[in-house]
């Protein structure tokens, strides 16, 4: 060995001295526990005289042999020899601690063993061998620690030999693999685990004792699949590296993962409430939001979920009882599922309508608003009545544990949560059930706002209606058709309207508009800006001028003294000839800060084909909104602008909501549907203004699903706001419905449109209002001759009567002068002979009136026909 080097030295033997509690091991190949404790022999003859000094002595004591060899003994050791000298006299052995000097001068503690022996001639000698006490201590606490874990420690201990056998192991080991001790030892894991753990650990052995790699908390599960187990393995080798076998540590965990697991699904459980609150929480349709809660529950929580609600919140009505009595049919509104298939599809459909008999499970739980809880098919089919052939279903489908649980709001149950689970799953315990009182309270409150907001939304939608046209009119040859659309933004309905006004002379007014904002105050107004503008329509006023009225009245037309703030578009289309055979109409249009119309009209094509449609935007001058700004006609106000318009052309008048997009400019939505209405716009939604106007109509509101603006439910799309759409075909009269003249201002014009109606009216064979209108017209002509200066025009326009039969049928005669001032109804005295024709027009006709143009006026009045 090393330390028996003669070249050593002292100073190799004091680099050996060890410290307190931390022995030295010894490098090299065949070091041992015996090098390291450093065992010293010494041999005394029978007078204690050194006749032996091993090469150890000279390393723990620093003495040569050559140094100490013929020496006594006792000129080393620090006192006691006489009691060791008896003791070994008398025993023939000693065993003690004792005190030797070492060469350098210090005390060395050392603990001795001494034999009193003879030799082969009798002689005595004595055999004794020596060890440091520091060393020895160490190793002895080290013992004392391995023996204490090995007997204390909670966890299971084990050392393994290089062939993986049990060499050592504690009895905690013992009672966590549940074995008998003594069938352990010399035995591998095969013989004492099942055959899958066992070859599991074998392999992590194996790995362990050829790579030196430790492994740490590897979890596997209790030999009898009971709890579960934190295993660590690590290779044991002596102080010269030789591999001696494997260590392994083995500690419970069952607990420790029964927490985590409570942790994680108390966590699973808030991420699964959440996860349905931001599923609900933008829905405002009852059916919808059946949908998305029982969505949401599967596959997390379930493998198939049911909403059903009672009929009076899928309605949107109330609410009359606090439970739902036994028999009260409810609805299917939501379903998911797991998994498909014909049973399935059977079973959980949409819309079917169920009625719960006495004695059902499902029944009492609607009944008593209690929820139930099934853990298994036993406790399925004890909580419902026998041969109920819904739990058959239910078990046929492989479910196993479900839960009933009703859905409340404001103390009233609403329907029902039905959730279930199949297969392999565990079954719903108490925690699932509180969960699932949380998510039917949540869902509970959305589905009653869901349905307070139909109701709400259905009255508000009611009132807006019944402020919109009832009846459209559909003066002779003109063709109209209307779409009103609301808006998804809550209970709060729009303003937008459209109207058409019928007008003397077979004239006709059309009219669009919008008030700003939403809600009640708004339709409120549009019904108000609806009135007002008919009552002034009757007056028959030009576009521009009937605009700056109502924008006068301001204030007076919005509730609750909230500015108006409002945008209108007024047209009048005149569909009777200016001139003999002139098929073309004239349109007057003024607009207050409403978008442009449209106008499209036959054109002959490019190439010389079949005529084509073409769509243009009608440039009118702006105007300012309703209640802002200049509230006069003319430069500074509202200006009206008259067009001449082909027979068969069609006016598009709509709001804002038709071509406004979010993130959009206005005219990229305009120019959209200008596209859409020249039959430039490709795919389904090809549509043209040339074909049928309902068709051009349903086009148009298609568009929206187009833009980004899918339907809620039903066939109409529903838009971030309102759209009131207005379309016209505009043509001439019927023929032999119309005729006018020009006289000149002479002594027979009176006579000669005197005889220009007897003639027409005898053609129309209209006899019995012949003689009024001659003398009524004669009346007008005069009163043109008296006070104007040009020419003198007589129309007459006899009503077509429509389809429906409702209303009357009137004739109109018109009597234009270049004169500005209107006639005016005077009081006139028995001794005055003029000044009585208007009062004869006012009290002979129907209706009577008077309406301006740019190059004079017209009075007109009408004769209602047999």
């Amino acid at each position: 060995m090393s330390s028996s080097d003669p070249a050593e030295g002292p100073e190799g033997a004091r680099s050996a001295e060890p410290t307190a509690g931390s022995p030295r091991v010894p490098d090299g190949p065949g070091s041992s526990l015996l090098d390291t404790l450093r065992v010293g022999i010494v041999m005394l003859d029978g007078r204690g005289t050194v006749t032996l000094w091993s090469p150890k002595t000279e390393d723990i004591l620093g003495w040569s042999a050559a140094e100490v060899i013929g020496r006594d003994i006792e000129e080393f050791i620090e006192g006691g020899a006489e009691e060791r000298r008896e003791v070994l006299v008398r025993t023939h052995g000693w065993r003690g601690m004792m005190y030797v000097r070492h060469r350098e001068g210090h005390l060395v503690e050392v603990e001795g063993r001494a034999s009193l022996l003879r030799d082969t001639d009798g002689n005595p000698f004595v055999l004794a061998n020596i060890v440091e006490a520091s060393r020895l201590r160490a190793v002895e606490h080290d013992l004392a620690a391995l023996d204490a874990l090995f007997a204390s420690s909670p966890l299971g201990i084990a050392l393994f030999d290089t062939e993986k056998r049990f060499v050592r192991f504690n009895e905690a080991l013992v009672r966590l693999n549940r074995s008998a001790g003594e069938q352990m030892l010399g035995r591998t894991v095969a013989d004492v685990l099942p055959a899958g753990m066992a070859d599991e650990i074998l392999r992590v052995q194996s790995t362990v004792l050829e790579t030196g790699r430790s492994v740490v908390d590897m979890v596997t599960s209790a030999p009898d699949g009971k709890g579960a187990r934190s295993v660590s393995y690590s290779r044991l080798t002596d102080p010269c590296g030789e591999v001696l076998g494997v260590s392994c540590t083995v500690m419970d965990i069952t607990e420790r993962l029964e927490a985590l697991n409570k942790v994680e699904a108390a966590r699973g459980r808030l991420a699964l409430l959440d996860q349905v609150g931001v599923a609900l929480g933008d829905l405002l349709d009852v059916r919808a939001v059946a949908q998305a809660l029982a969505s949401a529950l599967v596959p997390q929580f379930a493998d198939y979920a049911v909403v059903q609600l009672r009929g009076e919140v899928v309605r949107g009505g109330d609410l009359p009882s606090p439970v739902i009595p036994t028999g009260t049919p409810v609805h299917q509104a939501g379903v998911a599922a797991r998994y498909s298939g014909e049973r399935v599809d059977r079973l959980l459909r949409i819309g079917a309508e169920t009625v719960f008999r006495p004695g059902s499970f499902l029944g009492r739980v609607l009944a008593s608003g209690e929820a139930l809880l099934a853990a298994s098919p036993k406790d399925i089919r004890g909580a419902a009545r026998t041969g109920d052939p819904r739990v058959d279903a239910l078990l046929d489908l492989g479910i196993h544990s479900l839960l009933a649980v009703p859905l409340r709001a404001r103390g009233t149950v609403l329907g029902l949560l039905l959730v279930s689970r199949s297969g392999e799953r565990e079954s719903y315990d108490r925690d699932d059930l509180a969960l699932g009182l949380e998510l039917a309270d949540r869902a509970g409150t959305s589905l009653d706002n869901a349905r307070l907001y139909a109701r709400e939304r259905e009255g508000a939608l009611m009132l807006q209606r019944s402020l919109l046209p009832q009846h459209i009119p559909e003066p002779p040859g003109v063709q109209v058709a209307s779409r009103y659309v609301p808006g998804a933004s809550g209970t709060e309905v729009g303003g937008d309207w459209f109207d058409v006004i019928a007008l003397p002379g077979g004239r006709v007014a059309f009219v669009v508009g919008d008030v700003m904002g939403h809600g009640l105050h708004s339709a409120v107004t549009m019904g108000r800006l609806r009135t007002a503008v008919r009552t002034l329509a009757g007056l028959d006023l030009r576009p521009d001028e009937l605009l700056a009225r109502v924008s006068d009245l301001g204030d007076d037309l919005s509730p609750a003294g909230d500015p108006l703030m409002a945008t209108c578009l007024y047209a009048v289309y005149e569909p009777a000839p200016t001139a003999a055979g002139d098929r073309r109409g004239l349109l007057t249009l003024a607009r207050a800060g409403h978008v442009p119309p449209l106008l499209v009209v036959r054109e002959p094509s490019d190439d010389g084909g079949p005529e084509v449609c073409r769509t243009r935007t009608l440039d009118l001058p702006p105007g300012m909104p309703l209640g802002v700004g200049p509230q006069t006609a003319g430069p500074g106000g509202f200006e009206a602008v008259e067009l001449e318009v082909d027979e068969g052309s069609v006016l598009v008048l709509y709001t804002d909501g038709l071509v406004e997009l979010r993130g959009e400019d206005i005219s990229e939505g305009i120019e959209r549907l200008r596209s859409l209405l020249s039959g430039r716009c490709p795919g389904e939604a090809r549509r043209t203004a040339c074909g049928g106007i309902q068709e051009t109509c349903n086009a148009m509101i298609a568009s929206l699903r187009r833009s980004g603006q899918e339907p809620a439910s039903g066939e109409t799309p529903m838009t971030e706001d309102d759209v009131a759409l207005l379309v016209a075909r505009l043509g001439g009269l019927p023929p032999g419905t119309a005729a006018s003249w020009s006289f000149d201002t002479g002594s027979y014009a009176v006579r000669r449109a005197r005889e220009a109606v007897r003639a027409t009216l005898a053609s129309w064979q209209l006899h019995a209002v012949q003689d009024t209108a001659e003398l009524l017209v004669s009346e007008l002509v005069t009163n043109a001759l008296r006070y104007a200066h040009g020419p003198i025009g007589v129309r007459l326009v006899r009503d077509v009567p429509r389809p429906s039969g409702a209303g009357v049928s009137v004739l109109t005669v018109e009597v234009s002068d270049p004169l500005h001032e209107p006639p005016r109804e005077r009081a006139v005295s028995t001794e005055q002979e003029g000044g009585r024709g208007i009062q004869l027009v006012a009290s002979g006709s129907h209706r009577w009136g008077t309406r301006h143009g740019p190059s004079g006026k017209t009075v007109w009045f009408e004769l209602v026909l047999p």
